[in-house]
């Protein structure tokens, strides 16, 4: 019997068998391995299901920490838990690494976000301005307008 994994469970073959091939070519470097078609999805099930687990004992560490989000130091005590200590010292590295490289990216990301609300505000204001030195100049036509209304009205009165 076949199990069934739903497309969004599914990992992405391409990815999965470049990673297979990048680390037995790490291995050993002076031979091609080949790698056969039933051993990709037995690599791809294989990762889903750690996935899962790795995820589900994060998971309980959260709630036992009484949060509802998960973060990595979470996944790295779930990797401690799960004996999977060896992947903690590489993980923290690839982690700060990346914490670095999208911090500048964050930054930028920032600059540019505030300098998007500068131009808003400073464009309302002028908007707002623009608005309000209409007003003004539609209020005074009017006075003008009623005076020479009272104006005319005075002289007619006179005569």
């Amino acid at each position: 019997m076949e199990k069934v994994v739903s497309e969004a469970e599914e990992l992405p073959k391409a990815i999965v068998r470049r990673l297979v091939k990048e680390k037995l070519s790490e291995c050993s470097p002076d031979y091609d391995f080949i790698v056969h078609k039933d051993a990709l999805p037995a690599f791809t099930e294989s990762a889903r299901i750690f996935i899962h687990y790795l995820s589900a004992t994060a998971n309980d560490i959260c709630k036992e920490s009484r949060r509802q989000t998960m973060n990595a130091e979470d996944v790295l005590k779930a990797l401690e838990e799960i004996e999977f200590s060896e992947f903690v010292k590489p993980l923290r590295a690839s982690l700060a690494e990346f914490r670095n490289k999208n911090a500048g990216k964050k930054g930028g990301a920032a600059n540019e976000n505030e300098a998007k609300r500068t131009r808003k505000i400073e464009d309302s204001s002028a908007e707002n301005g623009s608005k309000t030195k209409q007003k003004k100049l539609d209020t005074n036509k009017e006075e003008e307008q009623e005076e020479e209304e009272e104006g005319q009205g005075e002289e007619e009165d006179n005569h």
